[in-house]
């Protein structure tokens, strides 16, 4: 029984297992163990917005076991692994011994600091879940305690900011800190110009690798926010109280090291061939070459792809690109077909600043495009989405939409705060309440017409000479049209003053309704009255629905939907326009607060998630 280890639950970790449990899921006798030694994916390159208190800590890491909860051939292990034998095939750690006939390498990097003094001890760090949550509690403290030093020196102190590195950690942290401290000024009553932000950089530009065009747009981005750029000065010390850059000294209790990374220390210490900053070198099929049943992927990986002078990027996109091939690979050699090269194509870079605006250079080779503020920051939010998709499908998607646009803080988004919640359910509770009423009574008064007439169709005009309907009804087919509307409008008079209909929308109505609900003599077909009992039956559920506050939201966009049936058919009054701008307020589900679904949706979520589709494929949103 193949044994396959994947160690490290990072980006090319969780992606390399689930490519490897999807190829592998015919062949139940093979067994994926992915390794770590957390019980949770964290999203790394979204860590400067837990740590800038943008989104709630939660949004950056994902449960492995919820990751892998849909593939039984996948065991998540929780260990520390101390040492890799490759001639035994064994890792050992902390938990147990754990023999592999496949191993992938996946332990990711750790934050390096080029030997600097004082800044391993000195310095907080953003490379993980604890990073990010220390450093949002210590700014935070920083000004709860400035408020109450009266040397300004000391106070100026703890409200300076310097984050070393200006590369895409560096820039996003500083950028998204410059509007934390904006909020933490109002919050602690702190004047801004109090407060001094850094970010400093020995090479000669922030963001090296991007276009020139795309740099100067962000060093403006950053100097609006209030950031002062230092470049091409050498970091000598990191000081328990400050950073000594070039040849001054910036006076700080915060100093952010984002500089570089090297690989972890596992894989520093593993006797095989490195290169770099820890990085095991590979071949093309992205084995080890002493040992071809060990793969490496994402940071890992030290590999010049042909044609090219350096070695792939330590980058989310590599893992990406790499997981996909290491499983062929994998699978391939199971089952003895041929191997695949990494031929890695990357599609860009991109950078936020802030929350509101960012920079990217996406494309394809030799088509990049150079993207700034909204556009930008779409494409950075539709990759997030993407990859978040492969990892955890639609429930991680919904999740990353409330954090990023819905639940969001001080308006905080791309998209300003026109799509936050804000307002409280409770507000809604009568306007849903009379919505159901207004419903109800319109249902009951024709469900009376069809027990005094069983035989007669009121909610469909009669076919007219020219084998139209709707706007152009005679006599007869204007009593239909107000009883559709509602049963006060009863005369024909009312009828003219309908809500006008565009005339193409028209022309599609009066063909659908030949085809379905007139005979060939202009009778109506059995369609015409199943249609009307549905309408009328359909007007009353919603009614009950929204009155009791079950299943508020679909109720309210079928309430819509009848609304805009009614008006396309070219008989609504003016009163229907307040039934569909009513379900619309109501989507957002009121009945949350005194209704039903207080208590029915919570129910009916724990047994969704126990179908075995909805957990494969994760459809669910808790």
């Amino acid at each position: 029984m193949p044994q396959i280890v994947v160690l490290g639950g990072g980006y090319g970790g969780v992606l390399t297992a689930k490519k490897l449990a999807k190829q592998l899921k015919k062949q139940p006798d093979t067994r994926i163990t992915l390794i770590d030694r957390k019980p949770y994916h964290t999203l790394l390159t979204e860590l400067h917005e837990v740590a800038a208190a943008r989104v709630e800590e939660d949004s950056i890491k994902i449960d492995l076991k919820r990751i892998f909860s849909g593939f039984k051939n996948v065991d998540v292990v929780l260990d520390e692994i101390a040492d890799i034998d490759f001639d035994s095939r064994q890792l050992h750690g902390e938990q147990g011994t754990y023999h592999y006939d496949y191993l992938v390498i996946g332990t990711g990097s750790k934050p390096t600091f080029f030997g600097i003094p004082g800044a391993d001890q000195n310095a907080f760090t953003l490379w993980s879940y604890e990073d990010a949550i220390r450093l949002r509690e210590h700014t935070q403290n920083c000004f709860r305690e400035a408020v109450k030093v009266q040397n300004p020196h000391k106070r100026k102190q703890m409200l300076t900011f310097v984050v070393v590195g200006g590369g895409f950690t560096g820039v996003e942290m500083v950028g998204e800190l410059a509007e934390y401290v904006q909020e933490l000024c109002k919050e602690f009553r702190v004047e801004r110009e109090e407060v001094s932000l850094y970010v400093v950089d020995m090479v000669n530009t922030i963001l090296p690798i991007l276009p020139e065009k795309l740099i100067r747009k962000a060093e403006r981005r950053l100097g609006k926010l209030g950031v002062e750029i230092i470049t091409g000065s050498k970091i000598t010390e990191v000081k328990a109280d400050g950073v000594v850059v070039g040849d001054q000294e910036i006076k700080s209790r915060t100093v952010v090291w984002t500089a570089g990374v090297e690989g972890s220390e596992l894989a520093g210490s593993l006797d095989v061939e490195q290169k770099g900053r820890r990085r095991i070198l590979t071949n093309d099929k992205l084995q080890v070459p002493a040992y071809e049943n060990v793969y490496v992927v994402g940071d890992n990986i030290f590999y010049i792809p042909e044609g090219s002078q350096n070695p792939v990027p330590q980058m989310v996109e590599n893992a990406e690109e790499a997981a996909p091939v290491i499983a062929h690979n994998i699978a391939a050699d199971i089952r003895g077909l041929p191997k695949k090269s990494y031929l890695p194509t990357f599609h860009g870079t991109m950078v936020c600043i802030g929350s509101r605006y960012g920079v990217a250079n996406v494309g394809l080779p030799g088509m990049m495009m150079k993207l700034s503020g909204w556009p930008a920051m779409a494409v950075k939010h539709l990759i997030n989405m993407w990859y978040l998709f492969q990892v955890c499908g639609f429930n991680k998607v919904y999740h990353y939409a409330l954090h990023e646009f819905i639940h969001v803080r001080h308006n905080r988004s791309f998209l300003g705060g026109h799509f936050a919640k804000r307002s409280p359910n409770f507000w809604l509770v009568p306007l849903r309440i009379f919505a159901g009423v207004m419903w109800l009574i319109e249902g009951s008064e024709k469900l009376g017409k069809m027990f005094d007439d069983p035989g007669r169709i009121f909610l469909i005009p009669a076919k007219t000479v020219d084998g139209t309907s709707g706007a152009s009804v005679a006599a007869e087919g204007a009593q239909a049209a107000a009883d559709a509307v509602s049963s006060a409008s009863q005369t024909v008079e009312q009828t003219a003053s309908a809500l006008p209909v565009p005339h193409f929308i028209k022309s599609i109505v009066d063909w659908s309704m030949n085809l379905m609900f007139y005979g060939p003599h202009g009778d109506y077909t059995w369609l015409a009255y199943v249609f009307q009992g549905g309408m009328v039956a359909a007007e009353m559920l919603v009614g009950i629905l929204l009155i009791v506050g079950l299943f508020t939201a679909p109720a309210a966009v079928v309430s819509v939907a009848m609304g805009v049936m009614v008006w396309v058919s070219g008989m609504a009054s003016q009163d229907m326009l307040w039934y569909m701008a009513a379900g619309i307020a109501l989507i957002g589900g009121s009945g949350s607060t005194l209704g039903f679904d207080y208590y029915v949706y919570p129910w009916l979520k724990r047994v969704w998630k126990k179908i075995p589709i909805v957990r494969r494929w994760y459809l669910y949103t808790d």
